[in-house]
Order: C-alpha cells, then sequence, then structure tokens
C-alpha cells in the first residue's frame, strides 16, 4: 500500500482503499481471493490478461440492503451522493465495541458522513482474519440511524461483530444508512475531509469492492477538526 506522492500536497486526495491481491484476507465462509493471469507477455502471448476471483463483500467494499434485507435494493441502486461528500473521521483509539457512549459526544448529526478509524485499520498487514476486530454494536447502530446520518464506515470487514451483524446491519440499512466496510485509515487523522467511494455497478447485487478516496477539507482550517487526536503523515497519491 504504496500510494503515489503528488506535488499539490495540500490538495492530495489520499487512498484509504485496501488493494486487492491474490490470497488476501477475506471474511470466514467467503470465497477466497484469486488472480491469476490467463495470457501473459512472458508468455509469449499478445498482451497479459488477467483473471480475478473474488465475493462481493472482498477488501474495501459497500454493503446494499439486500445484503440483510429481503427484496431490498441493490448496490446499484444506491444514491452516490450518500457516497460522495463531505465526511469525518473520527479516531476511536483502542476501544472494542463502539458503545453508544463512545459516539454520542462527538456531535453527529443528520446528513453526516462519518468514518471509524479504530485500531483494526493496522490489522490490514496480518495475514489471518481477526475475530476480535472491533465494531459497532446494535444500540450504537440504531442510535446513528435515528440520527439520520447518510454513511457510517469502518476499517475491517464488517461493521457488525460476528454474532450481532444481522441486528447492526438491518438497524442501518433499513434507514437508508450507507455501509462502507473495509477502509484502510492507518494513514489519516481524525477530521474533516472529501469524500470519493465508488463501488462496482453490479447489477442488484448485495454489495460490490470500492475504491475510496479522502482530501483534508478546506473546511477543517475554518471549524477546527472535532477529533480526538492529532494528524499521523499522510499517504497521499
Amino acid at each position: 500500500m504504496h500510494p503515489l506522492e503528488s506535488n499539490e500536497s495540500d490538495e492530495s486526495w489520499i487512498d484509504v482503499t485496501v488493494p486487492i491481491r491474490n490470497g488476501m484476507l477475506h471474511w470466514p465462509g467467503n470465497p477466497e481471493i484469486v488472480v491469476t493471469q490467463t495470457e501473459h507477455l512472458r508468455r509469449g502471448d499478445e498482451a497479459t490478461v488477467s483473471c480475478v476471483s473474488l465475493g462481493v463483500h472482498t477488501g474495501t467494499h459497500v454493503d446494499a440492503p439486500v445484503h440483510f434485507i429481503i427484496d431490498g435494493a441493490g448496490v446499484d441502486s444506491i444514491r452516490l451522493d450518500r457516497l460522495i461528500g463531505p465526511a469525518r473521521v473520527l479516531d476511536l483509539g483502542e476501544v472494542d465495541r463502539i458503545r453508544q457512549s463512545e459516539i454520542e459526544g462527538r456531535e453527529i448529526r443528520a446528513g453526516d458522513r462519518v468514518l471509524f478509524k479504530t485500531r483494526n485499520s493496522r490489522y490490514w498487514n496480518e495475514k489471518d482474519f481477526r475475530s476480535d476486530y472491533t465494531c459497532l454494536v446494535p444500540e450504537s447502530a440504531r442510535w446513528l440511524a435515528a440520527q439520520g446520518v447518510l454513511t457510517v464506515g469502518i476499517d475491517y470487514l464488517s461493521i457488525a461483530s460476528m454474532d450481532s451483524g444481522p441486528e447492526t446491519h438491518r438497524a442501518l440499512l433499513s434507514a437508508g444508512v450507507c455501509i462502507i466496510e473495509g477502509l484502510d485509515l492507518s494513514g489519516v487523522g481524525p477530521g474533516l475531509y472529501d469524500l470519493i467511494c465508488l463501488p462496482l455497478r453490479l447489477e442488484g447485487l448485495d454489495g460490490a469492492p470500492a475504491r475510496v478516496l479522502l482530501r483534508k477539507s478546506r473546511l477543517a482550517d475554518e471549524q477546527g477538526t472535532r477529533g480526538s487526536r492529532p494528524n499521523p503523515p499522510q499517504r497521499r497519491l
């Protein structure tokens, strides 16, 4: 994960997408990620052509309502204004569960796009799946839905724990809250950002891999950041 440097440091987009690669970390029971070259220049072929086999909830991805709601909307029906616009990164440190007490004092309001940075972001360098990842509890999901947020994101393969996945997801998805999972926020600090998240346009499906970019918002200098920790060095495009 080494994004290229940009000469325009103040305007740089930061790639918070987990690269898709052969054999990468995946959710237990989901399809493994397999990358092969069906043709290759080094084998004398006219071109290099790759084949990628993966589940739609691989790496950085967006969940659709139909993932947990019968007859819910597919990922291609999600309104893009949920995924493009101002967003706020909240650094929650070492918490193991995101409870309502962790977030209710952080000025979360209707129309917000909120990305939770947790200890999860450092797990992307590990080979094996971590079942003790930080997650959002159902009570917090219901609270966020009641606040009218547009989008919630987190830095591991699921926003919910392994034992309360349906309840947490349904609380958000049934309220029209978009879910972004699998972010790598290790290179960004808390504060205000511009967000671009574009899932693949997979017709009617329950999710899709996405490319997600953040750029420090100009509003940050005027309003100040509302996170809890200073910004670490940022990886930039």
